[in-house]
């Protein structure tokens, strides 16, 4: 267990220190992780680990939601996304449907992959301007 404390701090750490949008790329990377995961299970037939990895997911699914800023134009669209995937988590986990889960995966990095360009475009644009954060 000592061993894993170095890490656990680092962790502990760049979470401690994250930025919102560093927060919201962390989210997506654990969803795909549990959800990854859940497939492995399914695969591997470890029904109750699938069960803990899907709800994982569908947990980091309901903050995104709960976090999103319903004053911006884009929330619209996303939220319903958001939900989307919520119900084909349940469904995945009901039916243990690994193409289900891989569906929802592909929504997960393509929210991902466009949330780090995001975050890039902004950085680029506070260090044009001299804002070194």
């Amino acid at each position: 267990m000592a061993l894993n404390k170095p890490y656990q701090a680092y962790q502990n750490n760049a979470v401690n220190t994250a930025t919102g949008g560093e927060l919201t790329l962390m989210l997506y990377n654990g969803c795909i992780k549990f959800i990854k995961q859940a497939i492995k299970d399914i695969q591997d037939n470890k029904i109750e680990s699938k069960n803990t990895n899907i709800q994982k997911a569908q947990r980091i699914i309901q903050e995104l939601m709960i976090t999103l800023d319903q004053e911006v134009e884009i929330s619209n669209q996303i939220m319903p996304l958001y939900d989307y995937m919520h119900h084909r988590l349940m469904e995945a986990n009901i039916k243990n449907d690994v193409s289900i889960l891989q569906e929802v995966e592909g929504f997960v990095v393509d929210f991902r992959d466009t949330w780090k360009q995001v975050i890039l475009k902004t950085r680029q644009k506070q260090y044009a301007q001299g804002e070194h954060v």
